[in-house]
C-alpha cells in the first residue's frame, strides 16, 4: 500500500510511468482512485486534503521541486501523467520518431499555434503560462486553440510542467492561484535525453511494460497509451 509520498516516489520509479489523477485509463495508476473514492480506513492517502506527505495532488508538484528522475505533464490521453528519467527516452522515441521540432514542422505535424507556444518556451527556457499567454498575444477568441497547443506540445514531449509560479503585482508580491510553469523537454532533464532507439523498439518495450503493470489492457488502448 502507497502511504505516502516517498512510497509513491518508490513505486513509480519502479514501474515507469503512470496515469496522474487517479485515473488509470485502462492502463496503470500508481494511485488508481480519485478524490471521489470513499476514504478506507487504514490508508492515508487522501485527495486534496493538502497535506504534501499524502496528498497525491501535491506530489505532481513535488516531484517537479524536488526530485531530478521524474517528469509530470499532461502525457496520456490529453491529461496527466508522470514518466521517469528511465522510461523518458522510449516515450519520445515513440511520440517524435526521431524527429526535432523544426523537422516535425516541416512535416506538418506541428500546428502553427504550437510553433507560437514552442518558441515563446524555447526563447525564455522557463515560463509560467500566464506569462506565456500574454507573450504570444493570444486574444480571448484563440483561447481554446491556445489551450489545445499547449496540451498537443506536451503529448507531443516538445514542452513540459517543470514547476509551478503565481503573478506578481508591482510591488513584486505574488498573488492569485498558481499557474503551471512550462520549459523544453530537453531544458527540463539539462542534457541530451534523445537515444537511437528507433519508434518500434521503443514502442514494443512500453508495450511489454504495460502489460507486465496490467496483463488485461487493451491493444487499441496501449497504441494510444503509447503514441498519445
Amino acid at each position: 500500500m502507497i502511504k505516502n509520498f516517498g512510497d509513491f516516489c518508490e513505486e513509480l520509479l519502479r514501474c515507469g510511468f503512470s496515469l496522474g489523477g487517479g485515473n488509470a485509463k485502462g492502463i496503470f495508476a500508481v494511485i488508481d482512485y480519485d478524490w471521489q473514492a470513499p476514504i478506507t480506513e487504514g490508508n492515508p492517502v487522501i485527495w486534496h486534503t493538502g497535506d504534501p506527505e499524502t496528498d497525491p495532488w501535491q506530489w505532481r508538484m513535488r516531484v517537479l521541486e524536488e526530485r531530478d528522475d521524474i517528469a509530470y505533464a499532461k502525457l496520456f490521453f490529453g491529461t496527466s501523467g508522470y514518466i521517469t528519467r528511465e522510461w523518458y527516452p522510449y516515450f519520445l522515441a515513440a511520440r517524435r520518431n526521431g524527429y526535432d521540432f523544426e523537422d516535425a514542422y516541416e512535416n506538418g505535424l506541428i500546428s502553427e499555434m504550437e510553433k507560437r507556444v514552442y518558441s515563446a518556451v524555447r526563447d525564455n527556457r522557463r515560463i509560467p503560462s500566464h506569462d506565456l499567454r500574454r507573450l504570444c498575444c493570444f486574444s480571448k477568441e484563440e483561447n481554446s486553440r491556445y489551450e489545445k497547443a499547449v496540451t498537443g506540445l506536451q503529448m507531443k514531449m516538445f514542452i513540459t510542467i517543470c514547476g509551478r509560479a503565481r503573478k506578481l503585482n508591482k510591488q513584486g508580491l505574488e498573488y492569485g492561484w498558481d499557474s503551471a510553469v512550462f520549459c523544453t523537454c530537453e531544458e527540463f532533464w539539462g542534457d541530451d535525453i534523445s537515444s537511437d532507439i528507433s519508434e518500434e523498439e521503443a514502442a514494443e518495450k512500453i508495450r511489454g511494460q504495460v502489460l507486465k503493470l496490467n496483463p488485461s489492457a487493451e491493444e487499441k488502448k496501449i497504441k494510444k497509451f503509447i503514441y498519445g
